[in-house]
């Protein structure tokens, strides 16, 4: 069997992938072309690919009787992937569900917290010398403690920033998924995502991406939100609508934003950068030696199960 790679990965994963099957690592870092996806499907059996390699209809279609039998996806976001499209093409798609709920969830309130305090902010006033010295009213931002915070998206990892909110910080947690959720803390379940953003201090964007959930945060709801509210995604960058953030943001309409995902990422819009009160990561929500070797060996784990003919572990 003979598996294709599309990333190079942590030290561990790649030696375990050499060590139990015929694989080949690309050594680019940048996304799949049209080109090299087709040729992964006509001459692999499996192909793992991750974030960004866009496994279309249309590639499917390119490729009508693929080789590849297997997509075994290094992330738990399958956006990227046609999935419907896969299965017509007789090639089974899988995930890492799990292994990144802790990491992405850090790096939420890593998010909530440099924003609200203005950390980055303050960090590039360190670095430029401009720096004075304390006094009492400088870079004020937005105390976190025992706020209201909302989430929406309430999966394994809303929950797990649920849970760091309301334990961590005493945050009134309140959340909106598409029915109410059975938690293991108190959180208030609120059906219309526009009274969710209305009421809060902290919202926090969760869902996966796709289709159903691209631009889900749309200029109503922003305009919703109250002018010292701050927004924070996590998710996928299309879940937010980047040039409504951006008149938000620039018209004083919530207080500020926290990103670690871009809607045409990795394009981020000058008009973010040059924004203040805006902290910008480059997608770091799983980006932990443990985490990354953690998701390729969920990768490999499914890989193994096809060449041994047992069932997919994580199907999607």
């Amino acid at each position: 069997m003979r598996v294709f790679i599309a990333r190079p990965m942590t030290a561990s994963v790649a030696a375990r992938a050499r060590a139990e099957f015929d694989a080949e690592m690309r050594s680019e870092t940048l996304p799949m072309s049209l080109k090299e996806m087709g040729h992964a499907l006509s001459e692999f059996d499996v192909v793992v690919p991750t974030l960004g390699d866009l496994f279309s209809a249309q590639i499917f279609a390119e490729v009508p009787e693929p080789r590849c039998k297997l997509l075994a996806n290094f992330g738990v976001g399958y956006n990227h992937i046609d999935v419907e499209a896969a299965r017509q093409a007789g090639i089974a798609v899988t995930n890492t569900p799990g292994a990144v709920t802790d990491a992405t969830a850090d790096i939420a309130m890593t998010l909530l917290l440099s924003t609200a305090r203005r950390a980055g902010e303050g960090e590039r006033l360190v670095r430029s010398n401009l720096w004075q010295g304390w006094h009492p009213t400088q870079m004020l931002g937005h105390h976190v403690t025992g706020k209201r915070v909302g989430i929406v998206g309430m999966g394994r990892i809303g929950q797990a920033i649920a849970r760091r909110c309301q334990y961590g910080f005493g945050m009134h947690v309140a959340y909106q998924s598409r029915s109410p959720k059975e938690l293991e803390f108190p959180a208030d379940y609120v059906s219309d995502l526009k009274a969710l953003a209305a009421g809060v201090d902290f919202l926090i964007l969760a869902v996966p991406g796709g289709a159903e959930t691209r631009h889900l945060i749309n200029a109503q709801v922003l305009q919703a939100m109250n002018a010292a509210a701050i927004l924070i995604n996590i998710s996928r960058g299309e879940v937010l609508d980047e040039s409504a953030l951006i008149s938000a943001l620039q018209e004083k309409q919530i207080a500020g934003a926290g990103l670690d995902v871009y809607e045409f990422e990795p394009a981020v819009p000058q008009a973010l950068i040059d924004l203040q009160n805006v902290t910008l990561l480059p997608h770091l929500g799983t980006a932990t030696e443990e985490v990354r070797s953690a998701m390729g060996h969920m990768a490999l784990d499914n890989v193994a199960a096809f060449v041994q003919g047992r069932p997919l572990p994580n199907p999607v």
